[in-house]
């Protein structure tokens, strides 16, 4: 049974997208410097889960190198695997908290502004 692919955005748009599939595995280890064997347990532990063309190669995103660039920057610092897992979570909580704060403090300058120009509430 063929297994289905979510619709990729080809040429251009493909280019300006960082999710888009572009990159095969031997692209990928020729720009990181990792060996193919490397990239393929990184998906086995879930690290990075590259979408699969029709013919079944793996094709990496510029975000899911991005993800690997970090992941080798790491063990190359001697974390290892199950360091990186934790400190790649704790950076998307952290980023999830700044999201948060900023969403915060937008509505709470935009609720301030309210307020002062509402000459009923003062």
């Amino acid at each position: 049974m063929p297994r289905e692919h979510p619709q990729a955005p080809r040429g251009a748009d493909a280019l300006d997208d960082p999710s888009a599939p572009l990159y095969t595995i031997g692209q990928v280890s020729d720009l990181l410097g990792m060996p193919a064997a490397t990239l393929r347990r990184l998906e086995d532990e879930r690290f990075v889960v590259p979408q699969r063309s029709d013919g079944g190669q793996r094709r990496y995103s510029r975000d899911e190198v991005d993800r690997l660039h970090e992941i080798r920057q790491l063990t190359d610092e001697g974390v290892t695997l199950p360091g990186v897992r934790k400190v790649l979570e704790l950076r998307r909580r952290v980023d999830e908290l700044e999201d948060q704060l900023a969403r915060r403090d937008t509505h709470s300058a935009t609720s301030g502004e309210r307020v002062a120009r509402d000459p009923a509430v003062q």
